[in-house]
């Protein structure tokens, strides 16, 4: 599952700058590649029916997982309320995550990407009252101070500062939809999970095509003729993103959350394996050095809540049994002595 993770959006950052080269409408992909959305349920049902055989139609299933909505189902009403917020979250991470990418390389935006867990653990303690924990607090600090290293790697200017204002721009509406979310749809289980993201897919065919027609007419994104897209990129960006959501939703659900945040984490050194090797991007010494603290960060944010209790616990653990073994070789040796004085013929007096 954790190389799953990783591999699927590594393949997703490449492909995109792979299709950047011939390409270059971020909105109209994040637009394609969101509709995808759509199959999140029919997926679903089809496993669903592999693994389970019930005989429930796709429309019973649907119903019954509207539920999510409300008892008396989906309305327009709600669909609207319910889904307009997310779609658009959506919309902006990934419109800002392709938008950095023209700018940044894959691997720093993917670095600057994994600060999102820092926002997340920000906003869920204010907004969610979760635990406030020390580790986590100096783990987001260490995510901005990445985050500032990368934007003077290259000075305060240029397209590296945008570049990186945009990457976290991208985490941190990715970091308020997963606030959302938890907040939600903690208690929904697979299915309706699977028909909230295709009922997000629906709200973004219909709701936001628009916004691609008024770019290609205002020219600020050029499209060109059908026949003179670069649809096998296109097809295989939409795939791959789809996967990697599905593994994220789905592992999330019936794994742990830890593995899919390793998944993501391992994402960077993959990405830049791939630039060293094939695009010879070479990295500074700065650059390496940000994105090696906000790793750090990243994986501090993953120790659990009660890691200080369960570390104490274990060293206790570790000194008692180094005492029961010193006790035991005292015990050994006093022994030892014993039967070398009976051997010598001499005895021991007891002392009032």
């Amino acid at each position: 599952m954790v190389l799953c993770v990783s591999s699927s959006w590594v393949g997703t950052t490449q492909v995109v700058k792979l299709t950047f080269q011939s390409f270059s409408c971020p909105f109209f992909i994040s637009w394609f590649s969101s509709n995808w959305n759509i199959l999140f349920f029919p997926i679903y049902y089809s496993g669903h029916v592999f693994t389970k055989g019930e005989k429930q139609t796709p429309i019973q299933k649907f119903r019954e997982c509207s539920k999510l909505f409300g008892e008396d189902g989906m309305t327009l009403k709600l669909f609207v309320k319910r889904t307009a917020p997310f779609s658009i979250l959506w919309t902006l991470t990934n419109y800002l995550y392709l938008l950095a990418l023209k700018k940044l390389t894959a691997t720093d935006v993917s670095a600057l990407y994994c600060c999102h867990k820092a926002f997340v653990f920000l906003l869920s303690w204010i907004v969610l009252k979760d635990r406030f924990m020390g580790v986590r607090i100096v783990a987001a600090i260490m995510a901005i101070t990445g985050i500032v290293m990368m934007a003077y790697a290259d000075g305060f200017h240029g397209d590296s500062f945008v570049g990186v204002a945009l990457a976290v721009g991208s985490a941190s509406t990715s970091a308020l939809y997963k606030v959302l979310f938890k907040m939600f749809l903690s208690s929904a289980n697979l299915g309706e999970v699977a028909h909230f993201l295709s009922t997000m897919g629906f709200f973004n065919l219909i709701f936001i095509s628009c916004v691609p027609l008024i770019l290609y007419f205002t020219r600020v994104e050029h499209l060109g003729s059908l026949s003179s897209l670069p649809w096998g990129y296109l097809f295989g960006l939409a795939g791959l993103w789809l996967v990697f959501n599905i593994l994220i939703h789905v592992g999330v659900v019936l794994t742990y959350p830890i593995l899919i945040s390793i998944g993501t984490l391992l994402s960077v050194p993959g990405n830049a394996a791939v630039d060293v090797l094939k695009h010879e991007v070479i990295f500074s010494v700065v650059r390496l050095a940000a994105t090696c603290i906000i790793c750090l960060g990243f994986l501090l944010l993953l120790l659990p809540e009660e890691w200080d209790s369960v570390t104490l616990r274990f060293l206790a653990n570790i000194a008692d049994k180094k005492s029961e073994e010193h006790g035991e070789e005292l015990t050994e040796s006093s022994g030892q002595t014993r039967s070398r004085s009976r051997a010598n013929g001499t005895v021991s007096i007891p002392l009032a």
